[in-house]
């Protein structure tokens, strides 16, 4: 027995399904099913499932749109279980315990219970470990759908009870096809209307829906339902009306999951690489996405001293500037100076010199320990310490040639150890070139 939410004919009585014409066009079927070829293809773990009667516990985790919710649908009633469906956005642990419960007296039965849980990520610590004991025994199968990443959401002892299957962001050949199927189909979606639509306004619908079937159906469906018939009573979707149906579409980007560290990371690398465009595109992807643009001036601040170092020591000056700027003004006109310092730091010349040479000094300090200070570097404010010889034998540079002395900083057990080492690129090349200058003269003042 199927349990269903909603209607199981999708009727209001009247005969005239009141549902979305995106809820209409779900397939009931594996082989109706369009994209994630890696799950549900022959011999994919999907199908193999359904083959054997089998279902485990499930995370589906992918973008909105891809179908976590239709496949939960398809596993579920392939299995022959009771299918509850259960919203963490609108429930809590009460109603955990009533479903439990509920499954319990299905399960003595001979009935098995599939729980799907919509946006199992908007569950906290406690209402998910309200799963655990019904998850492990049997009482229910889970399926969790989740947008994020479910080893930054979901917990521990929870996700090593179920299965992880990633779902795709949708090609745009996909979404086409899904379009083609509910403008055809005469009982679920607009086949049995007068409706006529050229291939580029699908292929713009696709292309604008992000790999999101949902919002590429709501889009035609309101393009539809926008669009006058003509004298012949056909509707002509035409460009202008899918553009005027297409909403803005909410970029995907949770600031405290992993988008988050996806889209930084894209960002700092694109920097790096010296790849200006890129790295304003990232940056635009997050501005626009509501990120916090201190946040991305602080990284920028970052990047100046590790990618670009001496390379360049304006970096440093201009993305302390772009930060301060960022500070002041506020947004939304806070993404000038953003992209102006993006584009400033892009195009410098790179180094991580001085980087790298404090990871191998810290690397020597976990090495070695705290070695002692050579004594003829050391303070000496007392008589003691006087006596001790701190400070013997220290050469004063300004009392040589260029400031020069011949004398070693590093503990005994370092000398002669490098860590800096300058590139050749940008001013890096002239401290370099100060650098084998300086030590010329103190091979001289010896």
């Amino acid at each position: 027995m199927i349990m269903k939410e909603m209607d199981l004919f999708g009727k209001n009585g009247t005969g005239v399904n009141p549902a979305p014409l995106a809820e209409r066009m779900r397939p009931s079927t594996l082989s109706g099913f369009v994209g994630q070829e890696h799950l549900v293809g022959e011999g994919k773990i999907l199908d193999r499932v359904i083959k054997r009667g089998e279902l485990p516990s499930l995370i589906l985790w992918g973008p909105p749109g891809t179908g976590k919710t239709t496949l939960a649908r398809i596993v579920a009633e392939a299995s022959k279980a009771d299918f509850v469906e259960f919203s963490a956005v609108l429930s809590g642990v009460k109603e955990i315990r009533e479903v439990i419960k509920a499954a319990k007296d299905s399960l003595r039965l001979g009935r098995k219970t599939v729980l799907f849980v919509d946006e199992i990520h908007r569950f906290n610590k406690s209402q998910q470990d309200a799963f655990l004991h019904s998850v492990e025994d049997g009482t229910i199968t889970l399926i969790g759908a989740t947008t994020e990443n479910p080893s930054f959401e979901v917990n521990a002892p929870l996700l090593s009870r179920c299965k992880v299957l990633v779902l795709e962001a949708l090609t745009d050949e996909a979404i086409k096809k899904i379009l083609t199927e509910a403008l055809s189909d005469n009982e679920r979606g607009l086949g049995g209307s007068k409706v006529e639509i050229s291939g580029d306004v699908i292929d713009f619908i696709a292309g604008s829906s992000a790999g999101d079937a949902r919002s590429a159906l709501n889009s035609l469906e309101a393009a539809f339902m926008i669009t006058e018939p003509g004298p012949d009573g056909i509707k002509r979707i035409t460009l202008e009306s899918a553009t005027e149906a297409m909403q803005k579409k909410a970029l995907l980007y949770d600031k405290s999951g992993e988008e988050h560290y996806n889209v930084i990371s894209a960002f700092i690398k694109s920097m790096r690489g010296s790849d200006a465009d890129a790295a304003l595109y990232w940056l635009a992807r997050m501005v626009e996405a509501g990120e916090d643009p201190l946040f991305i001036a602080r990284r920028m601040v970052i990047f100046a001293s590790e990618d670009i170092g001496n390379a360049d020591p304006r970096a440093i000056m201009v993305a302390n500037a772009v930060k301060d700027s960022v500070d002041f003004i506020g947004m939304p006109e806070g993404w000038i100076p953003l992209a102006q310092g993006v584009a400033y730091l892009a195009t410098a010349p790179k180094s991580n010199a001085s980087y790298m040479a404090y990871m191998e000094a810290a690397d020597d300090v976990k090495k070695h320990g705290a070695l002692p200070v050579p004594l003829h570097i050391r303070n000496a404010p007392t008589k003691l310490m006087k006596g001790l010889g701190y400070g013997k034998g220290y050469k004063y540079p300004h009392s040589f040639k260029d400031a020069v002395a011949d004398q070693d900083y590093l503990p005994d057990s370092l000398k002669g150890r490098a860590y800096y080492r300058p590139t050749d690129r940008g001013y890096d090349r002239n401290i370099a070139q100060m650098m084998r200058e300086r030590k010329e003269k103190k091979k001289e003042s010896k």
